[in-house]
């Protein structure tokens, strides 16, 4: 095990360092060791959208996913941070609309849609804009369908104390291997619970999550039909253009990335039985994105995998991405410095 100081990416502006963000990260193994750590790999951080995978395993382990029909790219919205296009809209609708429920069970919140081009597709058609295009719906109508397989009441859905959440809660806590009470959580952006998990807990969780290593059988399999839906689907995962679905698409079937807010990033890199987790201090999202893509590109480069030509250079695009400015010119560039 390699133990280091945080990593630190730097912001430059034609020849000087603009901005310089601290990068703590671990890198772990499905068995639970420590294989690298950059900084305080007991550093607790709330996941935010990084553990969506994690919280949509109830879906599939309770048979809601199969009762409903759910394809894969329904499975992978349901563990996504989506843009609100309406590939992602459309397919929310169709998870609600198979257990029977509407946009109005929805209690996420609403939120604009992040390209300004389906915003404005919005105003041409005249359609409010409601839950449905908040980035996390496929995740909740998830957790709708989850409740009206198991016969609970979907209102409340959200609640730290409704029986969805505590089921939520419980599986973080076996996969995590770290305590999920009242105590250490609190609310996200769209209303659940999240908890302070330590960065090693993450890695290890994502290193069995790549290689569906549970002791429980039904897990595993619940493991693996989330895994690759996911990597098979990562324009639902994200969206068009998103950091999580350019590295996805790039490496096909090869690695499995999820953003969180405020600088978070989970990994799950399976032919290697690695899991990451990766925290930026200050919360800064293109510090993670470039710390997460060059822990990626080192790791199959340490190991005796192969990157094709195509995959290298779309490593070293997301590690290095370019500062632009309003009119397209390159201003300056990210770089992982340490």
């Amino acid at each position: 095990m390699n133990s280091t100081s945080s990593l630190v990416v730097e912001i430059t502006r034609g020849n000087a360092v603009e901005s310089r963000h601290k990068v703590d990260a671990v890198i772990a193994d499905a068995e639970g060791s420590r294989v690298r750590i950059y900084g305080d790999a007991d550093r607790e951080t709330y996941p935010r959208s990084s553990v969506k995978a994690l919280q949509a395993l109830p879906l599939v382990e309770s048979g809601a996913a199969d009762k409903f029909g759910f394809e894969p790219r329904h499975l992978a919205l349901a563990c996504a941070s989506h843009q609100g296009e309406k590939i992602h809209t459309e397919t929310a609708g169709e998870i609600l609309l198979a257990a029977g429920l509407t946009v109005t069970c929805l209690e996420c919140g609403a939120q604009m849609p992040a390209k300004p081009e389906d915003i404005q597709q919005l105003a041409r058609e005249v359609v409010p804009v409601s839950a449905i295009h908040n980035n996390c719906s496929g995740k909740h109508s998830g957790f709708l369908a989850f409740a009206v397989q198991e016969g609970f009441e979907t209102s409340g859905y959200v609640k730290i104390d409704h029986p969805v959440q505590k089921e939520i809660a419980g599986t973080l806590e076996a996969m995590t291997g770290a305590k999920h009470g009242e105590d250490n959580h609190g609310i996200d952006g769209c209303s659940i619970p999240t908890y302070r998990i330590p960065l090693e807990n993450l890695a290890n969780a994502y290193a069995k999550f790549g290689v569906g290593d549970d002791v429980n059988p039904a897990r595993s399999t619940a493991i693996l039909r989330l895994r690759d839906a996911c990597m098979a689907h990562p324009e639902m995962v994200a969206g068009t253009d998103a950091f999580d679905t350019r590295i996805m698409t790039a490496l096909k079937g090869r690695v499995l990335t999820k953003t969180g807010a405020e600088g978070v990033f989970t990994v799950a890199i399976p032919e290697l039985g690695l899991g990451m987790a990766i925290k930026c201090h200050d919360g800064t999202t293109r510090a993670a994105e470039a710390a997460c893509a060059t822990l990626i590109q080192n790791a199959f480069l340490e190991s005796e995998s192969e990157l094709s030509q195509t995959e290298l250079t779309a490593l070293k695009t997301l590690a290095t991405p370019t500062v632009e400015n309003r009119i397209g010119l390159k201003v300056g560039e990210v770089n992982v410095a340490q």
